[in-house]
């Protein structure tokens, strides 16, 4: 019974607990289907009263935006009708000025005929003047057409030539004054050295006894000299001399300074005398391109070719008129210079044509082409700049100047050429030279005397007044200086100066 009791109790109570979870969880779910039902009802609500809103919302704004569109087309429609009135105002003004334009056009064609018939009358008029006046002159229209022409020509030519003298007046004294300023002011400048050695061609020797031994047992020692050097020894009776030939300066270089190192050794035979023109020749060689080399860093001048530099070092040894050729080309480098200095040109490029104007005498060549034009194919194949080219080429007349660097090298090698102790000339020359001149302006008609004064430098004209005027004499004057320009060759410039004067003589007895 106790048992039965004790199983039947828990039993029971775990029955009734869980009949009560039962309920409860029931009752929990049913509490949650109102509420949803309760939350559905009330969102469905606030979906209602938004949708309301926004549908009250949109009509508003449709109907800001229609009161906006009318507002709109009212204003276009009365700019339309402003347009409208303006554009009729102007039809109204322009049918008032059409109408004014076809009154003036038939004013104008009235007064079109008029002229006309004024014209045809006034033509019958000139046309009897016309023949009146040829009646009166006895010349006819063309005849006096032609006098009038050539008169007004005539003068008009006079004017011209007295307007061209005094343009020509005036640009000669201002070019001469500012080109005297710009040498004067260069000269001022250079420093360098006013007289040259010309090379050296006979060697002094001891004493006669000297000569035996330079000749040698039958001629061996005379013939190695000159077989070696390319030169010709010249033993004559002058005492105590020999004279050494050759067209070449160097090989004329290396055969004295050789024959001077033997005389003073004293052992003179053929195998020494093989050793020392060896030995001289590698310092000829050397001091060539050390004469160049030097003249190059002198003038602060870069970037030379060796071949370059050697050919300026073989101008050591070369003259022109006494000149040395080496320090005549550095004399116009420095001369050129300044003057590209004082007009604001190129100087690098003016000190370097100037100074390789003349590299063609230091060229070796069987060619005949002159000095310029091989200098022209040296500096072009090492690449110099075509300014430099033209330089080269130019600075004789062979081609025409192409830059003003170029114009400058021609005046500083005139310069350099012409100032006083720089070259000798010799009589024959000199004395041709004034010959030429004064024959060239004695083939001139009208000239009746020319004489060559000033050593040269100015021709003096004396031309006859009945045959030249005073306008022919300033053409005659430039016919004569181009002539000279074109058929002479000389340094510097010849001023060409002619004098027409009248003169008359009478005598009181």
């Amino acid at each position: 019974m106790n048992v039965v009791w004790y199983i039947s109790l828990p039993l029971a109570g775990l029955v009734l607990g869980w009949s009560i979870r039962w309920l409860y969880a029931r009752f929990q779910l049913a509490t949650a289907e109102q509420q949803a039902v309760l939350t559905r009802d009330n969102a469905v609500k606030e979906a209602e009263q938004q949708k309301k809103e926004i549908l009250v919302e949109a009509k508003d704004q449709l109907i800001r935006e229609r009161n906006q569109q009318e507002r709109e087309i009212r204003d276009r429609r009365a700019e339309l009708q402003r347009y409208e009135r303006r554009i009729e105002q102007k039809e109204e003004a322009l049918d008032k000025k059409l109408e004014g334009a076809e009154k003036d056009a038939e004013q104008l064609k009235k007064r079109q005929e008029a002229v006309t018939a004024r014209e045809d009358e006034l033509s019958g008029e000139e046309e009897r003047y016309r023949q009146e006046l040829e009646r009166i002159s006895g010349l006819s229209a063309e005849e006096a057409k032609k006098l009038i022409i050539q008169g007004l020509e005539n003068e008009a030519r006079h004017d011209a030539q007295i307007i061209i003298n005094k343009i020509e007046q005036e640009a000669q004294t201002v070019a001469e004054k500012k080109s005297r300023d710009i040498i004067v002011t260069t000269i001022q400048r250079l420093a360098t050295e006013v007289t040259a050695e010309a090379t050296v061609t006979s060697v002094s020797l001891p004493s006669d006894e000297m000569k035996g031994r330079i000749i040698g047992r039958e001629g061996r020692n005379i013939r190695t000299l000159e077989t070696l050097t390319g030169v010709d020894v010249i033993i004559d009776d002058t005492p105590e001399a020999v004279v050494i030939s050759c067209f070449d300066p160097v090989r004329r270089e290396i055969a004295r300074v050789s024959l001077e190192r033997l005389i003073t050794d004293g052992r003179i035979h053929p195998a020494r005398i093989e050793e020392v023109v060896q030995k001289v020749t590698r310092e000829i060689s050397q001091k060539i391109y050390e004469e160049g080399e030097k003249v190059v860093f002198d003038l602060g001048l870069h970037n030379f070719a060796p071949d370059l530099v050697k050919a300026l070092g073989r101008l050591y040894f070369r003259t022109s008129y006494g000149q040395n050729v080496l320090y005549h080309s550095k004399e116009v480098a420095v001369i050129a210079g300044m003057l590209a200095a004082e007009l604001g040109l190129n100087r690098e490029i003016a000190k370097r044509g100037a100074l390789l104007h003349d590299l063609g005498k230091g060229v070796e060549s069987d060619s005949d082409q002159n000095h310029a034009e091989i200098g022209v194919e040296m500096a072009r194949k090492f690449g110099e700049d075509p300014r430099i080219i033209n330089a080269i080429g130019s600075h004789h007349n062979d081609v025409e100047p192409s830059c003003p660097e170029s114009v400058l090298v021609q005046i500083a090698d005139a310069i350099s050429a012409a100032r006083p102790g720089a070259r000798r000339e010799t009589l024959d020359n000199y004395v041709k030279r004034l010959e030429n001149l004064e024959n060239i302006a004695e083939g001139f008609g009208g000239v009746d005397k020319a004489f060559a004064i000033q050593a040269g430098r100015e021709l003096r004209i004396l031309v006859n007044v009945e045959q030249v005027s005073d306008e022919g004499a300033r053409d005659l004057c430039k016919q004569i200086a181009k002539k000279i320009e074109n058929d002479l060759k000389y340094p510097g410039r010849i001023k060409v100066t002619i004098i027409r004067e009248t003169r008359i003589v009478e005598y009181a007895r």
